[in-house]
């Protein structure tokens, strides 16, 4: 009896031997069970999002596109006649998709615009110049920009750079009566921060 007590704890240490090499493998069969769940988990997930990406791109696609003009505003206007002081040159556009109304350039996009005026102009010889002015048709009828000329049959070659906005109607007037010979007055979109509806 004596050498029962004995041989409990070897049993003991044996058993806790043996059960450490099955603790540890038991562990490390949980850490790989989580990390095959985690793989799992992540998996699925990059399906969904590639899925939810595939929807998206498939409904945009399926959508009528808006018509959308890919053209440049711009007029060109030839001109030849008589001007009277205190009224709006009548205008007719030549040529470009600018509309031109009862004299008014029609702007209809928001940008910056590159006018341009050559031609000769004749005024009366009791006047020593006549100015050549761009407005807005509004209420103030603001001044946008004006040239003076000098000398009567003097030729006109005037360029710039003027910010529009869309609804503005712009005209151009004389400081007297003067007669206009092949006047060439164009206008063009440079810039616009928004796309145009034409």
């Amino acid at each position: 009896m004596e050498g029962q007590p004995d041989v409990e704890p070897r049993n003991q240490d044996q058993m806790d031997r043996e059960r450490e090499p099955a603790e540890d493998e038991w562990q490390s069969w949980q850490r790989g069970q989580v990390r095959n769940t985690l793989h799992l988990v992540s998996a699925a997930a990059q399906w969904i999002l590639l899925l939810a990406c595939l929807i998206y791109l498939g409904i945009d696609s399926l959508q009528p596109s808006t018509p959308r003009s890919d053209e440049v505003p711009w007029t060109h206007i030839r001109y030849t006649g008589k001007s009277i002081k205190g009224v709006a040159m009548n205008l007719t556009a030549e040529l470009g998709s600018i509309q031109i109304r009862n004299g008014s350039i029609m702007i209809t996009c928001d940008g910056l615009y590159l006018v341009s005026l050559k031609g000769l102009i004749f005024f009366p010889e009791l006047e020593d110049s006549l100015k050549l002015t761009l407005q807005k048709m509004d209420k103030s009828r603001m001044t946008l920009c004006e040239q003076t000329v000098q000398n009567s049959g003097s030729a006109v070659d005037f360029t710039t750079v003027l910010f529009l906005f869309a609804q503005d109607n712009i005209t151009l007037w004389t400081s007297s009566n003067a007669t206009i010979k092949d006047l060439s007055f164009s206008l063009v979109l440079l810039i616009s921060p928004l796309k145009c509806n034409m």
